[in-house]
């Protein structure tokens, strides 16, 4: 055959049909949405080579699903309707999904293959209460409260083995933050360094970031650039000294440079997409980042539509 025939037959060889929408594309191709089951109220999501894993903020369900293909398995992790779990904030670590339990101030592990569940702590008994982030470090995992002013650690150990009910420690957040009243959220997003020493959270009514110590001291991260601040903000990304703040009900991503110690920050541009309906939470892969829509402004049915959002970080 001629070379461009050849070409042809490779082509369309290389083709799918993604989502039964009709479009032939490449096998490379992520879709830029990726639809989640109708009535699920999505927040939290983590990724882990191709494999994304989202949390229903009322039952505490966990789905995967693949990025490549936009295929969504059912719930890893069952949803229960007595409100004894939820799922906020997600990390995936060492083969264990660790989840934010939100109101019932708790925190979730589980098992990212089988979604057995791994371990359950009561971070704290103060009500009200809303545990809403994680990140996990070689050495311990952290947990936001947006109405309490603390972080609760969980050390980890060698393998990424969470440690017992007994060692959870609640660390005072103390230095620069200033705690706003209710209904104000608070402490919010949560990212670390590489080295995990040195932890970055956003005050979401506030619209301020800060640095934290394993000790709870915050120190706060000057803005410039922008609207100078980070209103509304939600899930963060620390990705090197670029800083990823999700601004949920401005429906933008804010990508801030920060300087070499982490004390100011210049907001250089907004990452913002026709498909973000109230998105809460990033997680990133490669050079795509991904938000679910959480949708607050929409009243929830269990008819409601919810996505996983695609955007590129340049």
């Amino acid at each position: 055959m001629k070379r461009t025939a050849v070409l042809l037959v490779l082509v369309a060889a290389a083709t799918v049909t993604v989502g039964g929408s009709g479009t032939a594309v490449g096998k490379s191709a992520f879709p830029e949405t990726i639809r989640l089951p109708d009535g699920f109220r999505p927040e939290g999501i983590a990724i882990r080579a191709n494999t994304f894993y989202v949390g229903s903020i009322p039952t505490g369900a966990v789905v995967r699903g693949n990025l490549r293909t936009g295929q969504v398995e059912p719930p890893l992790v069952a949803g229960v309707s007595d409100g004894s779990k939820a799922a906020i904030g997600l990390k995936v670590d060492r083969g264990r999904l660790w989840v934010a339990g939100g109101p019932t101030g708790k925190g979730f592990v589980y098992s990212a293959r089988t979604g057995a569940t791994l371990a359950t702590y009561q971070l704290t008994t103060t009500t009200p209460t809303f545990v809403n982030d994680v990140v996990v470090t070689k050495t311990a995992a952290w947990f936001t409260d947006s109405r309490n002013q603390f972080l609760y650690r969980v050390p980890v150990g060698a393998g990424g083995q969470p440690g017992t009910q007994a060692q959870v420690q609640a660390i005072p957040l103390t230095g620069a933050i200033s705690w706003l009243a209710p209904p104000a959220f608070n402490s919010n997003g949560i990212d670390a360094t590489p080295n995990g020493k040195t932890l970055v959270i956003v005050q979401s009514s506030a619209g301020k970031l800060f640095t934290v110590t394993p000790q709870g001291v915050t120190r706060e991260i000057t803005l410039t650039g922008g609207d100078g601040n980070v209103a509304s903000g939600d899930g963060i990304l620390l990705d090197g000294r670029t800083l990823y703040v999700v601004q949920n009900t401005l429906n933008k991503i804010a990508v801030i440079r920060l300087a070499p110690k982490l004390g100011s920050g210049r907001i250089v541009r907004y990452i913002t997409d026709g498909d973000f309906d109230v998105p809460t939470t990033i997680a990133e892969h490669g050079r795509r980042l991904y938000a679910p829509n959480a949708r607050f402004s929409t009243p929830p049915t269990p008819a409601t539509r919810y996505d996983v959002v695609q955007v590129k970080k340049r």
